[in-house]
């Protein structure tokens, strides 16, 4: 018997499968395959689809141009057009559809004035109507492109059925360059049919219209391009009975010129604020241009606006001239401005003009201070109004406030400002009983101590944002032996006062009216001056009659000084210095509700 022997296989895989990594970029490779193969084909589709369109529209264009070949001469127009006639223009557009795709198809038709037997325009033609140039447009309606096509259609004879008159338009920009490509719409609908023509300036910005039916006063031209502002000629009415370019006339064999101003349009924003620079929402503010469309004050631009949370009105695209703000409310009057009163708006720029306002009084008055020879404001003169009876007299500073303390007999005690003759602390060494009025080192058994110091009272300029500019005193000078000097101190919380220099540090002093206040001092909102009485003789003392220090609180108002709250009357008087300059003093002056002046002073 044979023994058999169990038999062992070892099988073993004759290949391998795909790593992770493999399949991974095979299928990458696909995907590269694949896009290829599509924007192949979408661009094949898209060829056929283009040549398909091509020849489309060549149809459609041979067809509707023999249409125009076609018609008797006296019939090549369009409905609205110039000439006449009965093909469609653009408002009346004739709409085909082929294999799904819409189009709009339309002419426009006008008359050419051939140069070569002489111009309507240098008067060597008499009948400039030589042909018609008839231009066909096919509009795909899905992608908005308008494909064109040109002809010229010649009378046979004679020129025309009739001459005609021309106009002759020129378009230019706010420095008188010409505009090309401007649209230039001329609109008649005294006529039967009615004209409406939408024409184009050439590279001279010029475009002359020949043909046109006699019409008195009857077409209405308009002037523009995008981006641009727009320029009219206006219609006599009840609301502008004289304009100042009215509708063009017409009439046969002559030339009717016509001009048309238009450049890039601007924004303008106005800020309404308060005093420390706080938005005023609500705000209502007519906003005049100084462009008249009439005589003898039809303004172009008036309009009416309110400002929004932000105290903002914003004019967007509107065209290049002064504009002007006044108050619609009785809420409000202006204490000031930038720029100053009205702002000119040039071509293609954003500016923006701040009204600062205030409460309103009965009566008020605004000194505006100017340079005389330049007419640009000028900062930090002196604005000096004096009331005779009752008597008053207030100070203050053009382009600023003024915070001034001229009496301290009401003694210390006091840590904000409120009663004008008082003050926080002095050292004992310092009386303000004496008379002439003022404040002065006090005198124990007929001498002086070497020194004395007082520290105001805390003022409050209204706002963090405040600018401190200049401290002064009177008298401007004092006895040799004796002598007048000053720290500043300021901050946000009227709690941590650290009295400084010009410097900026403790160890300085002003000690010169009319010195710069240190910068270290600016954006805080309380203020307070510690004066320090010396003399090196204890039979003199110095004398203090006032303190003056200057500041910008909130926003700027160039050159201007505001007045609120005064009394009616004819009897005030103004004075306005400022160094360098001549000062000025005007007697006799009449407040009554809210007054204007502007001051001019000379070098």
């Amino acid at each position: 018997m044979q023994n058999l022997q169990p038999t062992t296989y070892n099988l073993q895989p004759n290949h391998r499968g795909f790593t992770l990594i493999e399949a991974a970029i095979s299928i990458a490779i696909f995907l590269i395959l694949s896009i290829s193969f599509y924007n192949i084909t979408l661009s094949v589709v898209d060829k056929v689809r283009f040549s398909r369109e091509k020849s489309t529209i060549a149809l459609l264009a041979g067809q509707y141009m023999e249409i125009a070949r076609n018609l008797p001469y006296s019939q090549v127009g369009t409905v609205n057009g110039n000439p006449p006639g009965n093909l469609p223009d653009l408002p009346n557009a004739t709409n085909v559809t082929i294999e799904g795709v819409a189009y709009q198809v339309y002419y426009v038709v006008n008359y050419i004035d051939d140069p070569s037997d002489g111009t309507i325009i240098a008067a060597t033609d008499t009948a400039p109507n030589d042909y018609k140039q008839v231009k066909l447009y096919i509009k795909d309606t899905s992608t908005g492109v308008a494909s064109n096509f040109l002809t010229n259609i010649v009378p046979q004879g004679l020129e025309g059925l009739s001459s005609g008159g021309a106009l002759y338009i020129k378009v230019f920009n706010a420095v008188g360059q010409p505009i090309p490509g401007a649209a230039v719409q001329i609109i008649n609908t005294q006529l039967n049919p009615d004209i409406n023509l939408t024409r184009t300036t050439d590279a001279s910005g010029n475009w002359v219209e020949v043909g046109l039916p006699d019409s008195v006063s009857g077409y209405h031209i308009i002037a523009t391009k995008s981006g641009y502002s727009t320029d009219r000629t206006y219609p006599s009415s009840g609301g502008n009975p004289d304009p100042t370019k009215p509708d063009a006339t017409i009439s046969n064999g002559q030339v009717t010129q016509v001009s048309f101003s238009i450049d890039k349009v601007s924004n303008l924003v106005f800020n309404t604020f308060n005093q420390t620079c706080g938005p005023l929402a609500g705000t209502g503010l007519e906003v005049r241009g100084s462009k008249l469309i009439g005589t003898p004050d039809v303004l172009k631009f008036n309009n009416t606006y309110t400002s929004d949370s932000n105290g903002q009105i914003a004019l967007n695209n509107i065209e290049w001239d002064n504009y002007t703000p006044l108050l619609t409310g009785s809420s409000y009057i202006v204490y000031g401005s930038s720029p100053i009163q009205q702002t000119n708006i040039l071509p293609d720029t954003s500016q923006t003009f701040t009204l600062i306002l205030g409460p309103s009084t009965s009566n008020s008055f605004l000194a505006i201070v100017k340079d005389a020879a330049t007419e640009n404001p000028i900062e930090g003169a002196t604005v000096e109004l004096e009331k005779a009876s009752p008597a008053s007299n207030t100070s203050k500073i053009t382009g600023g406030s003024l915070w001034s303390q001229i009496d301290w007999s009401g003694g210390p005690g006091q840590a904000n400002m409120s009663d004008q003759t008082k003050y926080f602390e002095d050292d004992g060494n310092v009386s303000a009983n004496g008379i002439p009025s003022g404040l002065r080192l006090a005198n124990f058994g007929g001498s002086y101590p070497s020194m004395g110091m007082l520290t105001s009272s805390a003022f409050d300029t209204g706002t963090n944002a405040t600018t401190y500019t200049t401290i002064t005193w009177q008298p401007t000078s004092q006895d040799a032996s004796t002598s007048v000097a000053f720290q500043i101190a300021a901050n946000n919380d009227n709690t941590t006062w650290n009295y400084i220099g010009p410097d900026g540090t403790g160890s300085t002093y002003y000690t010169t009216p009319g010195n710069t206040i240190s910068a270290v001092n600016n954006s805080k909102r309380y203020v307070r001056y510690k004066t320090f009485l010396s003399t090196s003789d204890d039979q003199k003392t110095p004398v203090l009659t006032s303190v003056n220090i200057n500041y910008v609180s909130g926003c700027f108002t160039p050159g201007q000084a505001m007045f609120p709250g005064l009394s009616a009357g004819s009897d005030y008087s103004l004075t306005v210095s400022m160094g360098g300059y001549q000062p000025q003093t005007i007697n006799n002056l009449n407040i009554n509700g809210y007054n204007v002046l502007q001051v001019l002073l000379t070098q």
